[in-house]
């Protein structure tokens, strides 16, 4: 079974207006997970697609929704897989993914069957992104060994981090695909810390491994009028791309970052000082 739902982008100046309610609407994905169930949201910020796929008694296939207008999910797109639980496994087109947690797969453009399963002991649970395709690129599985490996932040300002960059064009061709997990170290709570923005790509958060009972604030907006939204464990979080993405926990988490867009430079970015943010 597969649940859809389109979100419109937004313009800056109407943002400003917007109640807690209205960003958490427009902005906060908070029902990713169900039982065999997939949940996918179709946002105009880079015509990304935002999914997450929860098989617990049966296999869960990936169906085109009414917004593709498509016969199949990827006869237009590319799409990453991210296991964010027990392990568990992606078949596409016959051939099987075994994907252990927080290992990734990236599915090229034109594949017919995307299935995914769960595996002997504990809940699977696949996160996903997909973003418009013009070519077609092997399907790859990218392990932890096999990212690209950064360590930013300094324990003096609470921001230590270790960057997975999973399904980038230093580790594998995409068309405009990126994805990456930063994991927080132990007693760090800031990420993205300096801030920025990026107008030339959008990005989504899915925030995880966060403690029960604690939370993490997502801040978002123009560096000169910034807006936050509490997360919980599992949810996701859409940036614009006029917006910054950045966030602070009352303990440390990991999350993964999505970006689509017409430049995939990870150094492009456009740099806010902390002291400048308002």
């Amino acid at each position: 079974m597969t649940k859809s739902e389109f979100r419109y982008a937004h313009h800056p100046e109407d943002v400003k207006k917007y109640t807690t309610e209205d960003l958490r609407r427009e902005f906060l994905i908070n029902d990713l997970f169900n039982e065999d169930q997939i949940n996918v949201v179709y946002t105009m910020y880079d015509r990304m697609i935002v999914g997450g796929a929860m098989p617990v008694k049966s296999a869960l296939k990936l169906e085109p929704t009414d917004d593709l207008k498509a016969e199949n999910f990827l006869d237009r797109r590319e799409l990453g897989i991210i296991n964010v639980g027990a392990a568990g496994k992606v078949t596409v087109d016959g051939e099987v993914f075994e994907l252990g947690n927080k290992e990734a797969l990236y599915i090229g453009k034109g594949a017919k069957d995307v299935v995914f399963e769960k595996g002997n002991e504990g809940q699977t649970l696949f996160y996903f992104n997909s973003a418009p395709a013009h070519h077609t690129f092997p399907t790859k599985k990218i392990t932890k060994n096999e990212a690209e490996i950064v360590e930013l932040g300094e324990e003096k300002y609470a921001n230590r981090r270790t960057i997975n960059k999973l399904i980038v064009n230093s580790v594998l061709e995409t068309c405009q695909l990126q994805m990456g997990m930063t994991e927080l170290h132990e007693g760090s709570v800031w990420n993205t810390m300096p801030s920025h923005t990026h107008t030339r790509r959008m990005e989504a958060y899915f925030y995880f491994d966060l403690e029960e009972g604690q939370t993490v604030s997502h801040f978002l907006g123009q560096p000169q009028e910034t807006r936050h939204i509490f997360m919980q464990n599992n949810q996701v979080v859409l940036s614009p791309e006029w917006s910054i993405h950045s966030g602070v926990g009352t303990s440390n988490y990991t999350f993964i970052w999505g970006m689509a867009g017409e430049n995939m430079d990870y150094g492009d970015m456009d740099a806010v000082k902390t002291n400048e943010l308002k």
